[in-house]
């Protein structure tokens, strides 16, 4: 039997930068306080849902140009 060489292990590729997990904390954080809106330039009504924040904070990390995957 020949001797099994170890494969190297892949490099972890994360999916999020860590500019867009700080955009996210800060929409949740706004979310808690009230003081997280939809829409354009906060127009919208008060955000409750906590996909909803998410969203809105990935969003915005987006536009900053920070390393988060193209919308489905």
């Amino acid at each position: 039997m020949a001797a099994r060489k170890k494969s190297a292990k892949k490099k972890s590729s994360r999916r999020y930068g860590k500019g867009a997990s700080k955009s996210v904390e800060s929409a949740m954080k706004k979310r808690k306080r009230g003081s997280l809106r939809s829409g354009k330039s906060g127009k919208g009504g008060k955000v409750k849902s906590r996909k909803q924040a998410i969203a809105i904070g990935l969003s915005e990390a987006r536009k900053k140009g920070a390393k988060v995957p193209k919308k489905k």
